[in-house]
């Protein structure tokens, strides 16, 4: 049974910065693309970033290009997100998901096929 935790997640103000991290069980982690999304109350699903086998292969939204950075730890089977310069527009439950290295369309949810349950973040003013 594959399964994907989040952790990290917490109340922070604009500005600062949070590591969240999801840990996975249950399937060959090093391959599969790790990517992370978020889903703010009363809003759709958005992608924020994947990375492949390594960081050197990496996809940021716009929105978050520059602030956020993904990295991974294979042995660990853990994925990472670093995120910096937070804004109040970050506030959001920020989920992990799974999917196969190759292919396109990074940044559609339905391409991913295992996903966390989520962490809330919330950035106040």
């Amino acid at each position: 049974q594959v399964q994907l935790v989040e952790s990290g997640g917490g109340l922070v103000q604009a500005g600062g910065s949070l590591r969240l991290s999801c840990t996975a069980s249950g399937l060959n982690f090093s391959t599969y693309a790790m990517g992370w999304f978020r889903q703010a109350a009363g809003k759709e699903r958005e992608f924020v970033g994947v990375v492949r086998w390594s960081y050197t292969f990496t996809h940021y939204a716009n929105s978050v290009k520059g602030r956020f950075t993904i990295s991974r730890d294979n042995a660990k089977n853990t994925v990472y997100l670093q995120m910096n310069s937070l804004r109040p527009e970050d506030t959001a439950v920020y989920l992990c998901a799974a999917r196969s290295l190759y292919g396109t369309h990074w940044f559609e949810a339905q391409n991913y096929d295992y996903w966390g349950q989520g962490t809330q973040v919330t950035v106040s003013t």
